[in-house]
């Protein structure tokens, strides 16, 4: 076994105490070029993937370690280092938003290719040239996406596309890239980004030739600052920002859907005033057990400003009827709410059943559904619009039904369940006053 090896084994499964003894054995040359050897160290989603593919899409949240990702694959591209390439490629195009962000970050960068290299490795910067060089003569020239008929004519076997979410010409940059990408064998190109729903990202997600790993913030921890993610995570956690910027997500809309994230953005809020009314909405499924719709539990409440605030999704999936009915009871209680608001069209007398079994003395009102989803749901859409519904927090799963409820239902098919439980839930604190608790009548 090699030195490598032995290290590599030691930091896998040796205790701290042997993994410094290792280490105090090693001369300071063979601590940096171990320092320097990214296998040692990368989580899975960072190594190189396998089979016949074109493009690596390196897809992942703020501080993920994207970039080093990134800078490695063309190190070891550049040097012909396994498992990245047989042997050194010649040309390669290093891409970015624009020419300071190539240099200020895939080059010069904490995690750029100039930090990554050992000394004696490293490549020779020219910024006059817009051009890396190695010592073997490896080239990577520097475009930027704000120019992308500078790609017109050189021509390529690899290249490392960094934030291609956030070009500003992203489908030119890409195309006339892909002209430029004819040398070697198999030309193959990285492109490393925090996810948006912009047609580029889309169009590789799409591509058979795309291959995609993905990474959260919060899978990189030990290399980031204490407390950065106690701080961010806690504010943005759930939250169409947290979840496109932290866990690397690519949230979108549908074009017909009746909800905009940026809507329900805009009206979240950290917490709710005093509330006159709370009531806890139930949309209790068909069936139960395995393969069964979710049931939907909403806790809505309606201030003194006449606006509604959404306080908690607890939808379960799943579950057999003495569940969610001690789910909606422990809401009932926890809330202080008013009521239960029940849907009834299937199994009115099962709702009745099952809830005057766990506690009587909680005041139920029951509605019908007379219409269809979308036109129960058009005025309570109506209500974000004008700015007087709230979420205390974030509900992901929620607002990802709100924002992929069209015409058609849900884009997957489904019950739109929890969307269900949330139009009960507002329409009778907001629209029609059945929210106020009355006496048990299913």
């Amino acid at each position: 076994m090699n030195s490598a090896e032995a290290l590599r084994n030691a930091l896998k499964c040796s205790p701290k105490e042997r993994i410094e003894a290792l280490l105090a054995s090693l001369e300071r040359s063979e601590i940096e070029r171990f320092a320097h050897d990214f296998a040692i160290f990368a989580r899975p989603d960072q190594q190189p993937p396998q089979g016949d593919w074109s493009t690596w899409l390196v897809m992942g949240g703020r501080g993920a370690g994207k970039t080093r990702t990134g800078a490695e694959w063309v190190r070891g591209m550049a040097l012909g280092l396994s498992p990245y390439g047989a042997s050194p490629v010649g040309r390669i195009a290093l891409v970015g938003e624009t020419q300071g962000d190539v240099r200020d970050v895939m080059i010069e960068g904490v995690s750029g290719l100039l930090a990554i290299h050992r000394r004696t490795e490293r490549p020779q910067w020219q910024p006059s040239r817009r051009r890396l060089e190695w010592g073997n003569g490896a080239v990577a020239q520097t475009f930027s996406a704000e120019d992308p008929e500078a790609l017109r004519g050189p021509q390529f076997a690899a290249a490392w596309c960094d934030e291609v979410a956030k070009w500003k010409n992203a489908e030119a940059t890409w195309d006339m890239l892909q002209f430029g990408l004819r040398l070697g064998h198999r030309p193959r190109q990285v492109a490393t980004t925090t996810p948006r729903p912009v047609p580029l990202m889309k169009r590789l997600l799409a591509d058979p030739r795309t291959v995609v790993s993905r990474s959260a913030t919060r899978d990189n921890a030990t290399n980031l600052a204490p407390g950065f993610l106690e701080a961010i995570v806690g504010r943005y956690a759930g939250t169409r920002l947290g979840r496109q910027e932290l866990d690397g997500e690519l949230i979108e809309d549908r074009s017909d859907a009746l909800w905009r994230r940026e809507a329900i953005e805009e009206s979240r809020v950290k917490m709710s005033p005093d509330l006159r009314r709370i009531l806890v909405a139930i949309d209790p499924p068909a069936s139960s057990g395995k393969g069964a719709d979710a049931c939907g539990l909403v806790v809505a409440g309606l201030g003194a400003d006449g606006h509604a605030y959404v306080l908690e999704d607890a939808s379960m999936e799943e579950v057999r009827p003495a569940r969610w009915g001690r789910a909606a009871i422990t809401l009932y209680h926890r809330h202080a709410a008013d009521c239960l608001v029940a849907e009834v069209n299937q199994g009115g007398e099962m709702v009745n059943a099952v809830l005057s079994g766990i506690d009587a003395s909680v005041p139920v009102r029951a509605v019908r559904a007379t219409r269809g989803k979308w036109l129960r749901a058009e005025p309570v859409a109506a209500l974000y619009e004008q700015g007087r519904v709230h979420h205390v927090g974030a509900f992901a799963k929620l607002e990802d039904e709100m924002c992929d409820f069209g015409l058609d239902g849900l884009s997957s098919g489904r019950s739109p369940d929890r969307l269900d439980a949330l139009v009960w839930a507002l329409t009778a604190l907001c629209l029609t006053g059945t929210g106020e608790p009355k006496v048990r009548q299913v």
